[in-house]
């Protein structure tokens, strides 16, 4: 660029131009960063929701003829009832747990009188044995629950196996009511021996969360883009008509 043409680009009409660009190419940026800011919290609030729900009481959230929400699934509850007998327990086979492969003990939890159960996970072990002896008389304990499995094996009522909680199979084998989920217990009480069962982590945080303000970011930054094309064009048009009047 020649010191006629750095003069052009100078010109105190071209200066005022200049200041405006970098502040409007500034302006946008920022606001672009803090939009962007506002949706990372946005996303940090919804994961720190997720992880502390806080626990109630089953009784007074869900019940054995409604369905199970998606407002229920990593639900963490407090469920009373009387275990059904020992000999309607199930085993859930192919289930890990710290890297091997094993059985969950499935029990049902009578919740609501004698019709309605819910199947509780009690622990896992590593092979199939003989069924223990549940808790006696009325319990509390806690629990997360989870929705219904599918896929696995059938179920084999000799050896009472299952691939997966699958609720509508186990309804046909069970003489109860069966709530449309299941609940993996936390209480070492309820495990009689068993291995507790991590309940599962809840999903992460859709991207769509705080969406909004997601765009609002990427609507600033092009505002900013376009501040520079306006800057230029207006900039080189002005040097262009300019330079006839001082060659």
């Amino acid at each position: 660029m020649t010191l006629g043409t750095t003069r052009l680009w100078l010109r105190p009409g071209l200066v005022g131009l200049h200041f405006f660009a970098v502040v409007a190419v500034a302006f946008c940026v920022f606001m672009g960063l803090w939009q962007l800011g506002v949706y990372d919290s946005r996303q940090e609030h919804e994961r720190a929701d997720k992880q502390h729900v806080p626990r109630v009481a089953l009784s007074g959230l869900w019940g054995p003829d409604q369905s199970f929400t998606s407002k229920l699934n990593h639900r963490p509850v407090t469920a009373e009832g009387t275990f059904a007998p020992a000999e309607q327990q199930v085993w859930v086979t192919d289930k890990e747990q710290d890297g091997r492969t094993g059985v969950w003990l499935l029990a049902p939890l009578l919740v609501d009188g004698d019709d309605h159960a819910l199947l509780v996970v009690r622990g896992w072990a590593p092979k199939v044995g003989e069924l223990p002896a549940v808790p006696e008389g009325r319990v509390t304990i806690k629990a997360v629950l989870q929705p219904g499995e599918a896929g696995g094996a059938s179920y084999d009522p000799d050896r009472r196996e299952i691939g997966s909680v699958r609720i509508p199979a186990l309804t046909n084998e069970l003489p109860y009511d069966l709530y449309s989920g299941y609940a993996v217990s936390t209480s070492a009480s309820a495990a009689a021996g068993l291995e507790l069962v991590p309940p599962p982590a809840p999903d992460d945080v859709s991207w769509t969360v705080g969406l909004r303000n997601l765009a609002y970011a990427f609507q600033w930054w092009v505002f900013g883009a376009f501040s520079v094309f306006m800057w230029w064009r207006m900039s080189t048009e002005s040097v262009a008509a300019a330079r006839p009047k001082v060659a």
